[in-house]
């Protein structure tokens, strides 16, 4: 047997299958078979290592893990898509805002204009954006979207992705990016959710942001064999221009990428409407998720003629579908006990298949919902939908026979995890509400898991290692009640838990020591102040400048803190109020947390109580310094411009934010009056 002819057809004849399978969805042989030719060509290729392809299926499993995710730097930069809604009838007209996309575009081309534009109709994937860069024909390199112009390098991961082709055929341009999403395909989400389940592991939430999360991990070996796709839309670098976007499609599935099958090209407005509203109805049957449709003109001459509005095409419009429902059993009612002791009712659902997803849980917020608004009986056939396509909450009961006969759900009156006897307490921003609290904070354990978890989070002390399964073990073996024993944890403690061995014991006691200095604003937050947010916190820790200041401060003083209304300033002085709030401090105290404060930003200055906005690439500071160099100096970045906005700091290739600005009159400043402002201020 020629070893080098063998191998290139098992190649040939995997990549063929693989197309088969992912692209066509028309396999023809088992997985059985397939995995037995897999198996010869890993073999061969193992003892003939000098005859292995490039573009190999055994090379998808990816590269050994990096160490970070680096910039992506687009050469043309991936614009955003504006936006039209599907209007409630009947008082609106459901598809105006197709008919308004269309009337701006016989605005700009006036009498170029045609009689009857050509579309493409498009599924809206609700998938992670991705480029593909091809070089010599080869995939060499891809990343996200991120801000537009620079995401993340996620190429080790790209590589395991079996429908994202590796070597181009001759017909395709030398050099090529290719546009378009990845995502999970929701009969492979549910198979892995369900092997995770099989193995003790949790299940992932929600395709979107788990595929998300994947494409963002370090190692391509714990992405490679998750039911991953990637469907081509659009170019970046197209050397040829291809006369209309329909043929763009075609050319791409002729290079071996995954274009949607259900793609639409329409003749005129009425066409689009019947493929948007087609669409719709095929929603809840697809194989992956979608939030809407993509509406393109399809001549590209008619494209360049009319060109961009800030940051997107004038001839492309995102039209979003509302939110899908569905209906369902409820089965029964769980109460769940938060860090704060707060009682919040879940719902306990028959599984439903809601906008691609098995919804088994879902929200009801509060007594006031559950009771007065929805009145839930268990048995209730309920409508559910997944608010922002994310979070399942329960919209109504559906009135049927004999719903009356069963008696209403009420709240219980002792503590589902400790037993002991709620509380209840006026509801500050709600007065016709009120909030329902288990009031033992040192027995019930939900209350000492979440304020653990809280703790250690990210944006509080950042203790890497001390997540939910460990929390779990340390509440359920008694080693720790309150955060402050953290710090009393041993090594020899920790080799005894499920799962952890020396190595991993040393590491975590480290982590809890390196905590220990974490800055003023993050330990304010890991404290667990009601009403203290990442912001509110280093705002009060710059004003003030320490612990001390901050816990003997009355409210007249907190409310001179810019940004801190009378609620918060009340909720900060009470927290304080508390002895075993007090004692909680001292005791992290006496065990190293050093709560290290700085120097007071002096009230006065330019930048104290002020919100600054960033939009653009500034010419020396990066996004991260600028931001950093105005909060040292007591300002405040937000992400978005409003009324309440003090300037927009702008810098090349600005955005929609800078004609927000224009819009409202807030002031913009470049780089230059930026640092000449923050000089004044220091």
């Amino acid at each position: 047997m020629d070893v080098r002819v063998r191998i290139n057809e098992l190649v040939d004849a995997l990549i063929r299958h693989n197309r088969l399978y992912h692209q066509q969805n028309e396999p023809e042989i088992s997985d059985w078979e397939y995995d037995a030719l897999f198996r010869e060509l890993e073999t061969l290729e193992a003892v003939h290592p000098e005859q292995a392809r490039e573009d190999s299926p055994t090379k998808q499993v990816g590269s050994a893990p990096i160490a970070e995710l680096v910039p992506f730097v687009r050469e043309i930069p991936m614009l955003s898509l504006q936006n039209g809604y599907k209007r409630e009838p009947p008082e609106e007209d459901p598809w105006i805002d197709l008919r308004d996309f269309e009337e701006r575009l016989r605005r700009v081309l006036g009498e170029e204009a045609p009689a009857v534009f050509q579309y493409v109709v498009e599924p809206k994937l609700d998938g992670l954006a991705m480029e593909l860069v091809y070089e010599d024909r080869r995939f060499v390199r891809g990343g996200t979207r991120g801000d537009g112009v620079t995401g993340e390098d996620v190429t080790h991961n790209l590589r395991t992705i079996p429908s994202i082709p590796k070597v181009l055929p001759p017909s395709a341009p030398t050099r090529l990016t290719v546009r378009g999403e990845v995502l999970f395909d929701l009969p492979g989400f549910e198979k892995m959710n369900s092997a995770r389940e099989a193995a003790g592991e949790r299940r992932f939430e929600n395709p979107r942001n788990s595929a998300a999360g994947t494409m963002r991990q370090l190692d391509p070996k714990s992405v490679a064999g998750r039911p991953l796709h990637f469907y081509a839309h659009s170019a970046g670098v197209l050397p040829e221009r291809v006369p209309s976007h329909h043929e763009l499609l075609n050319r791409f599935a002729a290079w071996g990428f995954t274009v949607n099958p259900i793609n639409r090209r329409c003749t005129g407005l009425d066409e689009v409407i019947a493929a948007v509203a087609d669409l719709e109805r095929l929603r809840v049957d697809l194989p992956y998720e979608i939030d809407g449709a993509v509406v393109k003109v399809d001549s590209t001459a008619q494209q360049d003629a009319l060109g961009f509005v800030t940051r997107s095409p004038r001839w492309a419009l995102a039209f979003k579908y509302p939110p899908p429902t569905a209906q369902t059993r409820l089965e029964s009612v769980l109460f769940s006990v938060g860090r704060t002791g707060a009682v919040t009712p879940v719902a306990n659902l028959a599984p439903v298949r809601v906008g691609g997803v098995t919804v088994r849980n879902a929200t009801l917020h509060n007594e006031h919902q559950m009771t007065r608004v929805l009145g839930l009986r268990v048995g209730d056939l309920v409508e559910i939908r997944r608010a922002g396509d994310v979070i399942p909450e329960v919209l109504r009961a559906v009135d049927e026979p004999g719903r009356a006969d069963r008696p209403p759900i009420a709240y219980p009156e002792t503590c589902p995890q400790c037993g002991a006897h709620l509380v209840r307490e006026p509801n500050p921003d709600d007065l016709d509400k009120v909030l329902i609290r288990c009031p033992d904070k040192l027995s019930c354990s939900a209350q000492a898991r979440g304020a653990i978890r809280h703790f250690a989070s990210r944006l509080a002390m950042d203790i890497e290692g001390v997540g939910e399964k460990i929390v779990d073990q340390l509440v359920t073996h008694g080693l720790v009640r309150r955060p402050s024993d953290l710090y009393a944890l041993t090594k020899d403690q920790l080799v005894n838990l499920e799962r952890m061995g020396e190595l991993s014991a040393t590491n975590l006691v480290s982590a809890i020591e390196a905590s220990k200095a974490r800055p003023l604003d993050r330990a304010l937050m890991a404290l667990g102040v009601p009403m203290v947010g990442e912001s509110t916190a280093r705002d009060l820790a710059r004003y003030f400048g320490s612990l001390d200041a901050i816990m003997g401060a009355t409210v007249p003083e907190l409310t001179g803190v810019p940004g801190v209304g009378d609620n918060v300033a009340q909720a900060v002085r009470a927290f304080f109020d508390e002895p075993g709030n007090v004692e909680e401090i001292e005791r992290l105290r006496a065990r190293g947390v050093q709560f290290p404060g700085g120097a007071r930003v002096a009230n006065g200055t330019a930048f104290v109580g002020k919100t600054f906005v960033l939009t653009g690439t500034l010419p020396t500071l990066s996004r991260d310094a600028a931001k950093a160099r105005i909060e040292a100096a007591g300002g405040k970045v937000t992400g978005s411009v409003s009324k309440k906005t003090d300037y927009v700091v702008v810098g090349a290739d600005a955005g929609s934010k800078l004609e927000k600005a224009v819009e409202l009159g807030v002031p913009t400043l470049d780089e230059g009056a930026l640092l000449a402002l923050l000089e004044g201020a220091s």
